[in-house]
């Protein structure tokens, strides 16, 4: 005969019922949280504080517009390929040693644009190349 106490049993912690409710939580976050593209980014350039613009004699300047179309020295440009661009770029810096080209693009201006504009100066020869931005108070800088 068995006359001793029975023993009580230690208490146990169910870790299976914690687990599913912190899975359900983890499912929820995941489902409710919005991804943003960086394609999404609105951005606006170029704004930059700087010297205030000078004259200088050995610029050719390259002027963007939002739409794509090219103006060398406020000059028109024909068309938009890299290789007119080359030819004008070539033609407004005859004769002038170390031009420096000043892009001047538009802030909301194709990358691509200003991508041909850099090309076409490479071809053209001419390694000096800056950006025209403007100041915050509405000035134009350099």
């Amino acid at each position: 005969m068995n006359f001793r106490k029975p023993r009580p049993e230690e208490p146990e912690i169910n870790l299976i019922p914690f687990i599913d409710v912190l899975l359900v939580i983890l499912i929820f976050l995941m489902l409710s949280t919005t991804y943003s593209k960086f394609t999404e980014l609105q951005i606006s350039l170029p704004v930059a504080d700087a010297e205030k613009a000078r004259d200088r004699p050995r610029e050719v300047i390259v002027a963007v517009s939002a739409d794509g179309r090219y103006a060398i020295n406020r000059k028109p440009v024909d068309g938009r390929s890299v290789e007119i661009l080359t030819a004008e770029l070539t033609a407004a810096a005859a004769g002038i040693n170390d031009a420096v080209v000043i892009v001047s693009a538009d802030a909301t201006a194709a990358h691509q644009s200003v991508i041909n504009v850099m090309d076409a100066a490479r071809r053209a020869g001419l390694a000096k190349l800056t950006f025209a931005t403007q100041t915050s108070q509405g000035g134009e800088a350099r």
